[in-house]
């Protein structure tokens, strides 16, 4: 029998809404955690749906995605039950996952029930157990969610994720409605909790910088499509895709030369119910050539660990002066994926607001 070494994997993916080609052939792979892979892109580039197809709450319209070795879209009953409790998804927007009717504690003793974590004597204490984890004062299972801050309701959101031990966790743009300093302590939360409870996960989002600190392995998305994937550092250190250009150009940095120029693609994504002949991306990049217009790049190695789709990426990297604008600047840091070089998350008090919020 064939040991399983990857915990998720995607196969020719496509996801249709009506005329729209949501996902158009994607394949990724994710190994068992402690392991990230982020998902970047513009709005429409089809990562949330990627995520959406993970956890069955979109149909398929081709291709397969494979949980430990078994195919998710042949799951049925306790296989399916079983499975839901495997993979979770931490939204975007907490306040779409929290009843507002229902206190924290309860709320969070709710799932251990339903999918039967614990019993009812026992779920109030596991529920509180779980706010420690997380960061919050277990008094904040009296509370109902208008009475947490944004951080501190996304931090409740984890919790509940985490509640019924998952192996795999996709993140959706889980600090994109916070401040900075509330997504500072929500990223840190993630780099703790991905080392004590080896998780893997998908990190969906349209920042770079959090992919940096947070995922070992990249993939970019355009309209559907995955243009460029590969080690992270490697990946934004060095892009091999114009897209991938652009987006890296977009990631401020502070300090001696970080005056790099921004690459400001012209136009806007192309219609995803009849995408461009060729390269999907030609229209607006820098770099198109008639091949480029007439021929759909494959996505293929172009270095080690790296892929791009892209006919001119192996001349890209070895001449970095062929793309507009500055060489960018390596992103490798000192410490691993994971760790944010923030402080160490302290436990927030029930008896005041988180510091960033402001109210």
């Amino acid at each position: 029998m064939t040991p399983v070494t990857q915990l998720l994997e995607i196969s020719d993916l496509a996801v249709r809404f009506g005329p729209v080609r949501a996902v158009d052939g994607v394949s990724l792979e994710l190994p068992a955690g402690p392991c990230g892979l982020g998902l970047v892109g513009e709005s429409g580039s089809g990562k949330t749906t990627i995520g959406r197809a993970v956890l069955r709450l979109v149909g398929t319209a081709g291709g397969s995605i494979r949980f430990a070795g078994k195919d998710i879209a042949g799951l049925r009953g306790k296989a399916l039950q079983d499975y839901r409790r495997a993979a979770q998804i931490v939204f975007q927007d907490p306040d779409g996952v929290l009843d507002p009717r229902m206190r924290i504690g309860t709320a969070l003793g709710e799932v251990l029930v339903t999918h039967r974590m614990a019993g009812r004597r026992t779920a109030a204490g596991q529920a509180r157990a779980l706010l420690a984890e997380v960061g919050l004062d277990p008094a904040f299972a009296a509370r109902y969610p208008h009475q947490l801050s944004g951080g501190q309701r996304q931090r409740v959101s984890i919790a509940r994720a985490l509640s019924v031990r998952p192996r795999l966790l996709v993140l959706d743009e889980p600090t994109s409605a916070l401040d900075v300093r509330a997504q500072a302590a929500i990223l840190a939360l993630v780099g703790r909790l991905r080392a004590q409870r080896s998780l893997a996960y998908l990190l969906i989002t349209h920042n770079l910088a959090i992919v940096s600190e947070l995922c070992e392995q990249t993939a970019v998305l355009y309209l559907g499509r995955v243009v460029e994937r590969g080690p992270t550092g490697a990946l934004l250190g060095r892009p091999a895709h114009p897209y991938t250009r652009a987006l890296r150009s977009a990631v401020p940095e502070i300090g001696p030369g970080g005056g790099r120029a921004r690459v400001i693609l012209p136009g806007d994504p192309p219609d995803a119910t009849s995408p461009p002949p060729g390269c999907v991306f030609h229209p607006r990049c820098p770099l198109a050539v008639d091949r480029c217009r007439t021929e759909v790049p494959l996505l293929r190695p172009v270095g080690l660990d790296r892929m791009a789709a892209c006919h001119r990426a192996e001349e890209v990297l070895a001449t970095p002066s062929a793309w507009p604008g500055p060489e960018p600047a390596s992103t490798a840091k000192g410490s691993p994926p994971g760790s944010t070089g923030a402080a160490p998350i302290v436990r927030e008090s029930a008896g005041a607001p988180e510091e960033s919020e402001v109210t």
